[in-house]
């Protein structure tokens, strides 16, 4: 079984989205927004289940 391995092409088969650096930012900005609000959600979860069990 000496043969050559198969033929994969090196090239992409679409062009690349010209917008696709614009989109990741967006989403990453969308996903540490999301994260932020989350944490500050917690934080006063926290603070708030703090205050009560004190109280």
């Amino acid at each position: 079984m000496n043969r050559p391995p198969p033929y994969f092409p090196q090239n992409q088969l679409s062009p690349p989205d010209e917008n696709r650096y614009k989109k990741f930012k967006l989403v990453l900005g969308a996903v540490l927004f999301f994260a932020t609000l989350l944490l500050i959600a917690a934080g006063l979860g926290v603070y708030y289940l703090v205050v009560w069990l004190t109280s």
